[in-house]
């Protein structure tokens, strides 16, 4: 079951594509963050919602909201993808223990061994404040962050 808006959000520490590590906590105080899983790099429909957030990254950041993507992808191939697609926000990877950041979620898919395409927008305070969960199958809409947006500002 996927983590409820209103609860405090896992905190996590991952490796981002240049091998840094990340923590949601250090973000607390400053700035909101965008939780972004997604199942695999390099596959259709991962590889059309990362490029749209490239492309309108400079929308979260006006909202002061810092994107994160999570897969379970290692460090190396978030890496590559990265810089082959011109990304900048970090991809964190949640390789191993396996998954453990998108089951801390609740948006883990236990017979396929990735993450669901769950977002998560967390406040400053370390709360989720908006969430939306689709299957593998099904991508996100960039409208449904700008909706959030608007509830959020």
């Amino acid at each position: 079951m996927p983590i409820e808006v209103g609860r405090h959000a896992p905190d996590f520490e991952l490796a981002d594509q240049h091998g840094q590590t990340v923590r949601l906590s250090d973000f607390r105080g400053r700035r909101r963050v965008a939780v972004v899983f997604y199942p695999l790099a390099f596959s259709g429909i991962c590889d059309g919602e990362l490029r749209q957030l490239r492309d309108h990254a400079d929308e979260f950041t006006e909202h002061g909201v810092q994107l994160l993507g999570i897969s379970v992808d290692s460090m190396f191939t978030h890496r590559v993808w990265a810089d082959q697609e011109g990304v900048d926000f970090p991809l964190l990877s949640d390789f191993w223990p396996h998954g453990a950041v998108a089951q801390a979620y609740g948006v883990f898919d236990d017979t396929r061994g990735v993450a669901l395409r769950g977002s998560f927008l967390v406040d400053t305070e370390g709360v989720v404040r908006w969430r939306i969960v689709n299957p593998v199958s099904r991508g996100r809409d960039l409208d449904d962050y700008r909706k959030a947006f608007v509830e959020l500002d």
